[in-house]
Parts: structure tokens; C-alpha cells; sequence
């Protein structure tokens, strides 16, 4: 039963993820930590932001770590195999009549149309995490200058994402290395005391 649960919530993942992983993520979110509750909010906040920072698509990082997370190596067998099922079966069986009817209005249109939902999809997520991120937050102000930073790394300087999740990755990794030794060292401190 589960592993079928498995198979139709990541096979609907895959059918509606129009677009690729940005797309995705809400719907993972929807199906794997609101509906089927197999995740935490938390957990599947930190896997989301272990996957962007590696290569890859996101969707099978996602499925990989929902379904071994659920049911082992074969629970991530069946979901990745469901997350991708749908795209494989599109991409053979409609590849020639979208390139037949491309420029036909009707296409064009429904395309251009799809795109503010993504967007809109997008944006709430974002909202959700950075509530999250700025709660879950002992240093507000350490929240806002990363968030800061990032926006004109991305915006204004044009880096590339990925260079913007690694930098954050090992500026994090050296604070909380910091922040532990510390801890220690004062520990011990008090304990000599």
C-alpha cells in the first residue's frame, strides 16, 4: 500500500511539475509534508536546501530522499522512478506535435500562460521559508544581512545561484565550526573554574 502511495504522489509530482524543479518544490511540499505527513516541515526545508546545493535535478534529490525516507533504497527506487515516468512518456509521445505546432497561437498562449502560476507558486514558498528562517533565527540580524547579500549577489552582480548556495554553504560551515569551538572552550573554562 505504501509503496503505491509512494508511486501516485511523486507520479502526480511529475505530471504537474510543468517546468522542471522550481515548479516541483511546492508540490513536493503539498504532497510529501502536508498530505502524506512522511516529512517534517523542518526536515524537508534543510534536504531542499542540501539538494540546491548539489548538481543535479532537484526533483530526484527530492524523491531519493522522500522515498528512501519512507520505505529505504526501494522506496527511492519507486519514487524516482515515478517523478520521472510522467516526463519520459510526454517527452516520447508529444516531442513532434509540439515542434509541429510551436508558433500556433493557442500553444503560445497556453505556454505564456502557465508561467505567472509558476511564478506565483514560486513566490509563496519563498515567503514560507523565510518566515521559517527569520522564526527558527537566534541572530535576526545575521538573517537579514545573508538575505541582503544574496539579493545583490543575484540581482545586481548576476552570480549564478549555485555560486551563492556555495559561498553561503562554507561561510555557514566556518560560523558554526566557530560557534561550536567556542562553546567548547568556554565550557571547559567554567569547568576548570
Amino acid at each position: 500500500m505504501i509503496y503505491w502511495q509512494l508511486f501516485l504522489a511523486f507520479f502526480r509530482i511529475g505530471i504537474f511539475g510543468y517546468g522542471g524543479g522550481p515548479t516541483m518544490v511546492p508540490l513536493f511540499y503539498t504532497e510529501c509534508v502536508k498530505k502524506y505527513k512522511w516529512v517534517t516541515e523542518e526536515d524537508f526545508t534543510d534536504n531542499l536546501a542540501v539538494a540546491n546545493a548539489l548538481p543535479g535535478p532537484i526533483a530526484t534529490k527530492l524523491a531519493a530522499f522522500i522515498g528512501y525516507r519512507v520505505k529505504g533504497w526501494l522506496g527511492a527506487l519507486v519514487a524516482n522512478c515515478a517523478v520521472v515516468l510522467p516526463v519520459v512518456l510526454l517527452m516520447i509521445g508529444l516531442l513532434e506535435v509540439i515542434y509541429q505546432w510551436k508558433d500556433a497561437p493557442g500553444v503560445y498562449g497556453m505556454i505564456q500562460a502557465i508561467q505567472p502560476v509558476i511564478a506565483v507558486m514560486t513566490a509563496v514558498l519563498t515567503w514560507e521559508f523565510l518566515q521559517k528562517g527569520w522564526k527558527g533565527s537566534k541572530n535576526k540580524s545575521g538573517v537579514s544581512i545573508t538575505l541582503a547579500l544574496s539579493l545583490v549577489a543575484l540581482l545586481f552582480l548576476n552570480w549564478h545561484p549555485g555560486i551563492v548556495v556555495g559561498i553561503a554553504l562554507v561561510v555557514s560551515f566556518a560560523y558554526t565550526t566557530w560557534a561550536v569551538r567556542k562553546q567548547k572552550k568556554e565550557r571547559s573554562k567554567e569547568g576548570v573554574l
